[in-house]
């Protein structure tokens, strides 16, 4: 351990965000396919409430919080914000859609007449073609983590570790082990039937990151190494730079002249590449993120695996943020070999085994070449945990980091009471085994428990305010375009904006992040 990461102002200075994902659904479970409502503003520029994939899909994001609970009550209040403005739909509290209509009638996010509102929704249409809109709707919480001082290669070895161990958040928070069995139909896959309109992974926990989650073959074939941030980099230039054949054949636009896809490369842009967490950089206007993070390095990775917790209103708690700091300060402080091709491959069969026989009895994940069990590697990594927690907790003045390490000392010894069998044991005991009735009850108990929360009206009118300057914002980048759409597509995607080349940035439109 390095004392000086440990110091105690510098644990002070941890900060945290959230994005988080929901669906918009009907009153009786269905899949909204109203537009984005109009008093949330505009989903291309507020900074607080946006769409995912879907028009139908919410995202909700905080700002930057020095503390759990300030981030916690920021999310709380854009839900209470954006409940109100939902009328009778629900936000689906789980990371796996509620009943989908056929893929193609899935609606895409749409973001104005503006050229980058438009490269969002072509980009959309891209992952339509490419891994189908069914995949692209299931939701989740990612977590956003910056501790000062923190160097690039510090952040890199924080990333090992964390690609390393992270079976172990989808063991202990993963809460998705069912679905609906709309989401898998016409699809192969290796669900059981629980009933003729839910599939499950009997001692699955997270669905949402195993096989039929956020998977593709194209890039399977991206061996993503995290030594360094130039190799990092380097890999994520040539997958965003080489031709990929089948995105070839897709083509640009189709014969009616409407756009297919952005490019046809293996990734369009930079957030195609699916992993559990990320470096990142705030970018620039007219700026890349790759071009951020070679130019000023990394400033804060999201982590990217966390389910929604449907038992919990805002979709994650206190507690669960707080071992996630401690977590992320194990896996920067603990020692971090190289990666290598077989470490990586190992990696990804582990988090697949995880995700759907997590709670298997005895179940064994791969470690240096060995077999090791679950429940050991986790208690090595808890028992590792304890002094972290400890000393967090004497900076704060306390017990709050010890006891979510503890919480998660009791959920590695009884799998029962893991959110996963609790969802698994809720829709066998009130719900038929229906996923949908189990989260279609617990979306209106959550929509009833924040409509109750005390609500000052200065929150109201603070949320009115952004999402009217929200409109306002839209409609001035609408009036600031110069360039027609193919031109701006061109210069967006061009290979020169990702290098160190600062002309090539400045000469290019000012873009909000697609």
């Amino acid at each position: 351990m390095t004392p000086t990461l440990l110091a105690p102002e510098r644990l002070k200075g941890i900060r945290r965000g959230i994005e988080k994902e929901s669906l918009r659904a009907t009153a009786d479970g269905e899949l909204a396919m109203t537009p984005h409502p109009a008093a949330l503003g505009a989903a291309l520029t507020h900074p607080n409430i946006t769409t995912d994939y879907s028009e139908a899909q919410l995202e909700l994001i905080t700002g930057v919080h020095a503390s759990v609970e300030q981030c916690l009550e920021e999310l709380t209040q854009v839900h209470q914000f954006t409940y109100r403005a939902l009328g009778d739909e629900l936000m689906w509290v789980s990371s796996m859609p509620c009943h989908l209509p056929a893929d193609e009638n899935i609606p895409i996010g749409r973001y104005g007449s503006s050229n980058v509102g438009r490269a969002k929704s072509v980009y959309r249409m891209g992952l339509a073609h490419r891994y189908g809109r069914r995949m692209q709707t299931i939701s989740g919480i990612h977590y956003n983590w910056s501790l000062p001082g923190v160097t690039d290669e510090q952040y890199f070895a924080l990333i090992r570790n964390f690609r390393r161990e992270s079976f172990l958040l989808l063991y202990l928070f993963g809460a998705s082990p069912a679905a609906c069995s709309s989401f898998v139909t016409g699809r192969k896959h290796e669900l059981q039937s629980l009933t003729p309109h839910t599939v499950y992974m009997p001692h699955g926990t997270s669905l949402r990151m195993g096989r039929l989650g956020y998977q593709s073959e194209a890039q399977a074939s991206l061996a993503v190494s995290y030594n360094s941030l130039e190799g990092y980099a380097a890999s994520l230039h040539d997958a965003l730079t080489r031709p990929y054949p089948a995105y070839e054949q897709v083509g640009i636009m189709n014969p009616g002249g409407e756009y297919n896809q952005l490019a046809t490369t293996l990734l369009q842009i930079e957030n195609e590449f699916y992993g559990t967490i990320r470096p990142k950089r705030v970018i620039r206007p007219g700026e890349r993120p790759l071009h951020a993070l070679r130019e000023r390095g990394v400033e804060y990775v999201e982590v990217r695996l966390m389910d929604l917790d449907p038992f919990v209103p805002v979709g994650i708690k206190a507690q669960t943020m707080r071992f996630l700091d401690v977590f992320l300060l194990h896996c920067l402080t603990s020692d971090s070999p190289p990666d290598t091709p077989a470490e990586i491959a190992a990696l990804g069969r582990n988090q697949h085994k995880t995700a759907a026989y997590g709670r298997e009895p005895g179940l064994k994940l791969e470690r240096d070449g060995r077999e090791v069990a679950l429940t050991q590697w986790g208690a090595e990594i808890l028992q590792s945990c304890r002094p972290i927690a400890a000393q967090l907790d004497a900076v704060h003045a306390t017990t709050d980091y010890s006891d979510a390490v503890r919480a998660a000392e009791v959920l590695l010894g009884d799998p029962d009471m893991l959110p996963s069998a609790r969802v698994l044991a809720a829709l066998a005991r009130d719900h038929d085994n229906s996923f949908t009735q189990f989260v279609l009850a617990q979306s209106q108990q959550t929509k009833a428990k924040l409509l109750k929360l005390p609500y000052p009206g200065s929150v109201q009118s603070r949320l009115e305010a952004l999402a009217q300057q929200s409109i306002a914002e839209q409609k001035a980048v609408e009036a600031a375009d110069t360039v027609p759409f193919e031109t701006f597509r061109q210069q967006y995607i061009s290979a020169d904006r990702l290098q160190l080349n600062a002309s090539a940035v400045a000469a290019a439109p000012a873009l909000v992040a697609v």
